[in-house]
């Protein structure tokens, strides 16, 4: 296999791996910064020495197998054993096993739990909510900043800074890692439920890279957010969130064609959405609605605007089964999904927001309309490097037949998605609009 093979190869599988690393490191040391350098070091070896003796048949426990063995030194030579018997340099001083036998067989354990205190040491009030979700995704997700900053609509090293300084943030405080519980629970589950999201968006729709889709991303988001579903079972919006990527991540079959090209929703064969994950995302909605609806009357929970009115994974959730139940692309009920744009732009003000409402408008009333409302966002500052605007822009133009401007929105579109795929979509329609 070619050096550039085996790289992507090895970038491939650390996509994967990275978060199990870093959970079952930062369990063992107790600092997520070094549990990332750990792992770090363990990818570092792999660029070494796979291009040199070629890719292990368990690329996954290779890995795992090279940051026991720096976590172990790392244990070994730390100023932690002396500081702190109660923990692993306890093992030492006492008949218990050494700290390589324990960290062997915690590495080895099921990593859910570790993945679940991940998220939450991540997302501590310590930090600002950006810096929680920045992080996350980076530890988590073992997306780069580049990512990160595109999915915040953020210059990189704004997001960089913050991910540097929360890592000694949560150092210098000493943060424990644990899920917390009670009112802790509560006060920290609103920035955890946007992790999982951003998470779950970045495997649905890759920003950069060969890829439309990451699916490990996906899966990952799915059983972190049913896992929560489990832990904070009288928080209508965890069933909102879990109802949402149930049913988005039904259209995973149907989004890519055989070529890896991608399909729009409008354009997507629904005979292939997933049945199954259509019901249980549906039940998912009903459970966020009936929780919603037994604590009406009781104090507003944190991950919610009141207890009367829907949080926004909870109105996501109604626009993605609005779609679900429409077997057509042409029984879409377009004014109901207008109308739970209007009540998600309520909640969560965005301009992000208003470029999908105006969509859902175009839809309703007729290309002409959401054209107007898109031209009213081309100003807006948040959305000058967001490849989907004049995306949208360039269909609209198409719709009401401006078509030598409709093919240069698509190319401006083109040169700012980082997704080879979707460039390759958006330069094919530039081509179209071209076409006589």
């Amino acid at each position: 296999m070619e050096a550039a093979d085996t790289h992507k190869a090895i970038d491939a599988v650390w996509r994967i791996e990275s978060a199990r690393l870093i959970a079952g490191l930062a369990r063992i040391v107790r600092d997520v910064g070094v549990a990332e350098d750990l792992a770090a070091d363990a990818l570092v070896a792999a660029l070494e020495q796979w291009p040199r003796e070629g890719i292990p048949r368990n690329p996954g426990a290779w890995l795992m197998t090279a940051a026991k063995h720096r976590a172990i030194d790392y244990v070994r030579r730390s100023s932690m054993l002396d500081r702190k018997h109660g923990e692993l340099g306890y093992a030492v001083e006492t008949a218990r096993p050494d700290p390589a036998a324990e960290l062997n067989a915690a590495l080895d354990d099921d990593i859910g739990d570790d993945l679940l205190r991940l998220v939450f040491t991540a997302c501590h009030p310590v930090l600002t909510t950006e810096a929680r979700v920045a992080l996350t995704l980076r530890l988590l997700g073992g997306l780069t900043t580049n990512e990160i900053a595109r999915a915040f609509l953020a210059p990189e090293p704004t997001i960089a800074q913050r991910i540097v300084r929360a890592k000694k943030t949560l150092a210098k405080e000493k943060v424990p890692y644990e899920v917390p519980r009670g009112a802790e629970l509560a006060a920290r589950l609103s920035s955890v439920l946007e992790v999982v999201y951003l998470i779950f968006n970045e495997g649905y729709s890759a920003t950069a890279g060969d890829d439309w889709m990451r699916p490990a991303l996906c899966e990952e988001a799915l059983r972190l957010g049913r896992i929560l579903a489990e832990l904070a079972p009288l928080e209508s919006e965890v069933h909102g969130l879990v109802a949402l990527m149930e049913i988005q991540a039904s259209r995973s079959r149907a989004r890519v064609g055989p070529d890896g090209a991608p399909i729009l929703l409008l354009d997507q064969n629904r005979a292939l959405w997933d049945q199954l994950l259509i019901r249980r995302g549906l039940a998912a909605l009903e459970r966020a609605e009936s929780v919603r609806r037994e604590r009406s009357s009781d104090r507003p929970a944190p991950a919610r605007p009141d207890g009367n009115h829907r949080g926004p994974y909870e109105v996501q959730a109604g626009i993605a089964a609005c779609h679900a139940r429409a077997r057509e692309a042409g029984d879409t009920d377009w004014p109901a999904i207008v109308a739970l744009y209007n009540e998600l732009l309520e909640v969560v003000p965005s301009p992000v927001v208003e470029l999908n409402r105006a969509v859902a408008v175009s839809m309703a009333s007729g290309p002409h309309a959401g054209l107007e409302l898109v031209d009213g966002l081309m100003s807006v500052p948040a959305l000058e490097q967001y490849h989907l605007l004049p995306s949208v822009r360039g269909d609209l133009l198409m719709k009401v037949g401006r078509r030598g401007e409709a093919r240069a929105e698509f190319e401006r579109a083109a040169a700012l998605t980082r997704n080879a795929r979707e460039r390759a979509l958006l330069l094919e329609r530039a081509r179209a609009a071209a076409a006589p």
